[in-house]
């Protein structure tokens, strides 16, 4: 790892009608729109699913350096991340978040300890800690021959 601190760069571009493209370095272009709930679309990415997939795609790597620093077999991790978007004193932000995990792992694994290992992502995923809502983990541990 690099030290820190890290810099990243976005680019969105636009014109006044129609979607907006966002580059970042060589990656691949990603085309985005409003969600439907502000009048888009619905068939494209926008900024708020964007901002809560940001958040599963955060537990999921995040998961797999302490599990392959804790040394803890495991075979997949299902993540699914739920905003709610609300006006709080005239201002729209997300109010919340939910991490639903679902971890299996090989017969005979330690599965409180998996789910410990689950419970420190959550704690440590930096962009649950970078947002302003409050996040909270709804985490299950599978048995999975």
């Amino acid at each position: 790892m690099q030290p820190f601190p890290h810099h990243y760069t976005a680019t969105a571009l636009a014109s006044a009608e129609g979607d907006v493209e966002l580059r970042s370095g060589n990656l691949p272009a990603v085309v985005t729109a409003p969600p439907t709930e502000f009048g888009g679309p619905g068939d494209r990415w926008s900024p708020e699913t964007l901002c809560v997939s940001a958040v599963a795609d955060c537990f999921v790597l995040t998961f797999r350096a302490i599990a392959r620093a804790s040394k803890l077999p495991w075979s997949s991790l299902r993540c699914e991340a739920e905003g709610t978007l609300d006006r709080v004193e005239r201002v729209t932000q997300f109010t919340s978040f939910v991490v639903r995990a679902t971890l299996q792992v090989p017969p005979g694994s330690d599965e409180t300890r998996a789910r410990q290992l689950l419970e420190r992502t959550e704690q440590t995923c930096l962009i649950t800690q970078s947002l302003k809502g409050p996040s909270r983990l709804e985490a299950s541990v599978e048995t999975r021959a």
